[in-house]
């Protein structure tokens, strides 16, 4: 039986164990997190495993686990690092010919002026948004420049720390009333989309309270997602995509997507994650 190694022991490694098992690859869960580790006695049996799934979203962590293993991951490091870098990403998307919303890049220290300049081309209010955070962490919406000052002076307070490593965030146009989508690719294909609503607010992040509802995407916007992840280069992305009544964006990806319940996913879902799986581990 192939072995799996997977880094996320939440919801994402309970519901892909037992699918997975049936069709021949035993998934176990690896991790180095929050605990003392000695570096000449690995945790685990690397010898077990012939993949990894997904690696660590702290990089840190990641490079000693993957150390350990030495194995081909389903989204490896520089996956990862190409979708949680949203500027990175919306710049990949964008010239590869994929809408997304418009939006400015500021690298922190910039001058207050031109992050002004930045906020007035825009028709209020707009998105403010860390370009490294994920799972709506930092998001805000600002409707003046004076409130602009306020968030980027926090935002100044937070980069001081010398670990934050990025000091970067966006400011995005705002779209009022878009439909919230999250849809999955894998490996090329379409293989499950939810419609995310918030009970109150604006954000639909699932992680802060928000609904998702399986939903049947139409041809255009299951193509959307499919280009998306392939001008990242991902095999296995979340999408999130916002459709209004005139045009539709890529507004965000994730490669290091949650697991959903089985049944907001196409038949054959898990059929597709066991090929890539096996794939992976033939590299």
């Amino acid at each position: 039986m192939l072995g799996l190694a997977v880094a996320n022991d939440a919801e994402t490694f309970q519901r892909m164990r037992e699918p997975l098992a049936e069709r021949g690859i035993r998934a176990e869960h690896v991790s180095v997190r929050e605990h003392v580790t000695r570096l000449a006695d690995p945790p685990f049996d690397p010898a077990r495993f012939d993949a990894g799934f997904v690696f660590p979203g702290r990089l840190m962590e990641g490079g000693v686990v993957d150390a350990f293993l030495d194995v081909p991951w389903v989204n490896n490091r520089a996956a990862v690092l190409r979708s949680r870098n949203k500027a990175g990403a919306l710049a990949t998307l964008a010239d590869a010919g994929v809408p997304v919303p418009e939006t400015v890049y500021v690298s922190n220290p910039a001058d207050e002026n031109e992050v002004r300049a930045a906020f007035e081309a825009f028709d209020a209010p707009v998105v403010v948004k860390p370009n490294s955070t994920t799972r709506g962490v930092g998001v805000t919406k600002v409707h003046d420049a004076d409130s602009l000052d306020g968030v980027t002076d926090y935002l100044e307070l937070v980069h001081d720390y010398r670990a934050t490593g990025d000091k970067s965030y966006l400011i995005q146009e705002f779209l009022p009333e878009a439909a919230d989508y999250r849809v999955m690719v894998l490996d090329g294909e379409v293989v499950g989309a939810v419609r995310r609503a918030a009970p109150d607010g604006w954000k639909h992040n699932v992680h802060r309270g928000a609904d998702a509802a399986g939903v049947a995407l139409p041809d255009e916007l299951r193509e959307l997602a499919v280009d998306a992840a392939d001008a990242l280069d991902v095999d296995f992305l979340g999408v999130d995509v916002l459709v209004t009544d005139e045009r539709a964006v890529v507004n965000e990806t994730n490669a290091r997507p949650t697991i959903d319940d089985e049944q907001k996913y196409e038949k054959g879902f898990y059929d597709r994650l066991a090929a890539l799986v096996e794939r992976t581990a033939e590299q």
